[in-house]
C-alpha cells in the first residue's frame, strides 16, 4: 500500500504552515491517515540541524556549501526515519518543504552549481519524490511586509535566511517559478496573495481529484 507524498513550498511568509495544519485538518475528516513534517527538521536530529542552519553559533555566516549539505543531511534522515516508513503504511505526508527549496535556495539564491545541488539532493533521497508539490505564490513586497509582521508580533530575531536580502530573495523566487515551469506535471502554482479561506479552496480544487 502505498501514500501520497505532498509538499509545500514558496518563500518566507507565503503561508505554508497556515495551509498545511487546514489540508491536515480537511483529510482527517475524509478519514486519511496524515503526517505533518518541516524541513529542514521532522527528527531530533533535523531539528538540531534546524536551529544550526538558521541560528548559527559564533561570528561567521554557514558556507553555501554547509548549507547545502546540512539542509541534506536533516533531509536523508527524515527520509528515511518518517517518510518512506509512512508511505509504506498508505498515509498521507505533508512536507512543509522538500528538496525544491534546497535548489531555489541554496541553487538560484546562493548561486551554488544547480548539478551539485542535485548530487546532494540525490543522496539524501533517492527515489523518494512528491507527487504533486503546490507552490504558495507571492510578490517579494508581500512576503517582506509578512515576516516583519510576524518577527513584530512574536518577537523573533532574523535567522541567516532573513538576513539574505532582496536580491538573494528574488533570485529564490524566481528559481522556483523554473522549477515549476519544468515540471509542470507536478508542481500546482498557488495564488496565496488571497485570505487563507481562499487558498485553502484553490488548494483542495488542486487536490481533490488525487483523494
Amino acid at each position: 500500500m502505498s501514500g501520497s507524498f505532498i509538499t509545500f513550498e514558496g518563500i518566507e511568509g507565503c503561508g505554508k504552515s497556515t495551509q498545511i495544519e487546514r489540508l491536515a485538518k480537511r483529510l482527517a475528516k475524509l478519514e486519511k491517515n496524515v503526517v505533518q513534517l518541516r524541513e529542514p527538521g521532522g527528527t531530533a536530529i533535523g531539528e538540531a540541524i534546524r536551529e544550526t542552519v538558521k541560528h548559527p553559533p559564533g561570528d561567521n555566516p554557514i558556507s553555501p556549501d554547509t548549507e547545502l549539505l546540512l539542509m541534506n543531511a536533516s533531509r536523508a534522515q527524515l527520509v528515511q526515519q518518517v517518510i518512506r516508513p509512512a508511505l509504506a503504511k498508505g498515509s498521507v505526508v505533508l512536507c512543509d518543504r522538500f528538496y525544491d527549496s534546497s535548489l531555489a535556495y541554496q541553487g538560484y539564491g546562493r548561486g551554488l552549481d544547480l548539478a551539485k545541488v542535485q548530487q546532494a539532493i540525490d543522496l539524501a533521497v533517492g527515489e523518494t519524490k512528491p507527487d504533486i508539490t503546490l507552490l504558495l505564490d507571492i510578490p517579494l513586497e508581500v512576503s517582506a511586509d509578512r515576516v516583519a509582521r510576524r518577527q513584530s508580533e512574536t518577537g523573533e530575531s532574523n535567522d541567516q535566511f532573513d538576513r539574505s536580502g532582496d536580491r538573494f530573495f528574488k533570485r529564490v523566487l524566481d528559481g522556483f517559478h523554473a522549477l515549476a515551469e519544468a515540471e509542470p506535471q507536478r508542481y500546482r502554482i498557488i495564488n496565496a496573495n488571497h485570505p487563507p479561506d481562499a487558498v485553502s479552496d484553490e488548494i483542495w480544487g488542486a487536490l481533490k481529484d488525487q483523494f
